[in-house]
């Protein structure tokens, strides 16, 4: 079953900051170019790609947009425009819309000191200006606080549609679930929120997991958002600090198998092409 991998970034320290990378994650802390890891993901069936930015840069944005230029397996692209700037963010939006393999916008919200950030009327202005373009968000929800914020950003936006990154990094390889079971559940309420299986590793060693601990977080995922709001994410490079593309997909793999094949179709590609809206012509390049 050929698959669409929803999460993928990849980056270049010549043309962009990445303050967040440095020597504690020495092992990402280079350059990283969509060639390398085409290979695994042809291994794996994985045929399409939507890149993910990874720099809160024009500079970033504009290597996504190369890369989908160069690589026909690029389906997607997910940028970045400035939230905070909200007349910025509407001129640079009408910019990059010209190009229909731009998808989504994301900000690094997770690395703003603030936990409401997403709450300061400038931001939540500014998602505005992507709820009245019709243009999805990626949030990067790492703490409950994240996920305690979107229903009232969904209030004030109901026609914001959201994806949860990395299913808001549950605890996994904790023995308490709380707040993260029950906040997903409330979220999931809002039809549109729709979620990423993808970076489901333990912050604390992201070596240390395997199939049966992330199995309960999938599980519950599935429970309150169905497999028709979810989608695959391979979280690449990000995921070399978990033993890489094969590795993460060989530990993902058995949760998707346990799936009907229609709803197995549904979380590996169908979810994101309807929820990015991928343009079906960059769907055929990649042999959709």
């Amino acid at each position: 079953m050929r698959a669409i991998d929803a999460h993928q970034h990849i980056w270049d320290l010549r043309r962009s900051r990445y303050d967040w990378l440095g020597p504690a994650l020495a092992p990402i802390n280079r350059t990283f170019e969509l060639d390398e890891v085409l290979p695994a993901q042809r291994q794996a069936g994985v045929t399409g790609s939507v890149l993910v930015q990874a720099d809160d840069s024009a500079e970033d944005t504009a290597l996504m947009l190369e890369a989908a230029a160069q690589h026909p397996s690029v389906v997607g692209v997910v940028g970045y425009v400035p939230l905070e700037r909200p007349e910025a963010a509407a001129q640079q939006l009408a910019e990059l819309r010209r190009n229909p393999v731009l998808v989504g916008i994301r900000n690094l919200i997770h690395d703003q000191p603030d936990p409401d950030y997403l709450a300061r009327p400038d931001v939540d202005e500014g998602l505005g200006v992507l709820a009245d373009a019709d243009v999805a968000f990626d949030l990067v929800s790492v703490l409950p606080r994240h996920l305690e914020l979107l229903p009232g950003i969904l209030e004030r936006h109901p026609k914001l549609r959201v994806v949860i990154d990395h299913l808001s990094k549950p605890p996994i390889g904790e023995s308490d679930r709380e707040p993260w079971w029950t906040l997903i559940a409330e979220v999931a309420q809002h039809p549109q929120v729709f979620a990423k299986v993808s970076g489901l590793y333990p912050g604390a060693d992201p070596m240390q997991w395997s199939t049966e601990d992330i199995r309960p977080f999938v599980d519950r995922a599935l429970e309150v958002f169905g497999p028709d709001r979810l989608m695959y994410g391979g979280d690449w490079p990000v995921s070399v600090l978990a033993g890489g593309y094969t590795a993460v997909w060989a530990g993902l793999s058995p949760l998707f198998e346990q799936l009907a094949a229609p709803d197995r179709e549904l979380l590996l590609s169908g979810t994101a092409i309807r929820f990015y809206r991928l343009d079906p012509e960059r769907l055929q390049r990649a042999g959709f």
